[in-house]
């Protein structure tokens, strides 16, 4: 108890959370309700109350997401094998155009990056300038839309699992 009452007061003199943050303690992710002596109350993302000691809290990390100032967002997508090289190339324009033409985004990089089973997969990076997750999942809404919305006007396919089986001249093409 008095190891619990001791982590209570780093809490509240340290303030590595207050009230009302968002934060994730291992696997578990939600919005601090309440600081006691002996436990804090977060209100998981799916709804239920998750119960901390306080010295089993202050001996785990802990993120702070209210803290966070710009959220980076990496996502990956894979166009087909098909592409031609100047499409390819293309792309990377595209990405780039699609998120510096939706406010509060900052574009990094984008780069095809592995040659997959069936597809060329490229990896994108860009930031936010907000921590809001509400206001993550808009922007990223807005970009997704706009690369196939590009993507069609360009005649660029978007690669899903496939498999092409190649027979040799002569030989019966029924299996």
């Amino acid at each position: 108890i008095l190891g619990d009452v001791f982590a209570s007061l780093l809490i509240v003199f340290d303030k590595p959370f207050v009230i009302g943050d968002a934060i994730a303690v291992g696997n578990e992710t939600g919005t601090v309700e309440h600081i006691g002596l002996k436990t804090t109350r977060v209100k998981s993302v799916s709804g239920e109350q998750l119960v901390f000691s306080n010295s089993d809290l202050l001996q785990s990390r802990i993120r702070n997401f209210k803290r966070m100032q710009d959220r980076r967002v990496v996502f990956t997508f894979g166009v087909t094998y098909d592409t031609p090289a100047a499409k390819l190339h293309r792309i990377r324009e595209i990405v780039k155009e699609s998120i510096s033409a939706t406010e509060g985004t900052r574009f990094d990089r984008c780069h095809l990056n592995l040659l997959a089973a069936s597809s060329l997969d490229y990896e994108v990076v860009y930031w936010l300038n907000s921590s809001d997750y509400n206001f993550y999942i808009d922007r990223h809404h807005k970009i997704l839309v706009a690369l196939i919305e590009a993507f069609r006007r360009e005649e660029i396919e978007f690669a899903f699992p496939t498999q092409t089986m190649h027979i040799p001249k002569g030989q019966d093409a029924r299996l």
